[in-house]
């Protein structure tokens, strides 16, 4: 099992971690941000595949930030990814 910690920009969470075992999603917690919408994100995406979250959260905007919370989660991944395959 694989455990990141990513620090998002430009979002009001200032750390995600995440576990990972292959390719599934097993727990996410982030600090600070919504802490209900968050919780709720980080529970629907257990269990998913990593494709899947990214598919589903990339590109979400919260305002005019240009990212959100979810969105930063799905680059966290995306990087993730990219570090796996090399």
């Amino acid at each position: 099992m694989d455990v990141i910690k990513y620090r998002p920009f430009g979002v009001c969470s200032r750390e995600i971690e995440i576990e990972i075992d292959g390719d599934i999603i097993k727990n996410v917690k982030f600090t600070g941000g919504c802490n209900g919408n968050l919780k709720g994100v980080a529970r629907l995406t257990q269990d998913m595949k990593i494709d899947d979250v990214i598919e589903k959260l990339s590109g979400i905007e919260c305002g005019h930030k240009g990212t959100s919370c979810p969105d930063q989660f799905a680059k966290a991944l995306r990087e993730y990814k990219e570090r796996q395959e090399k």
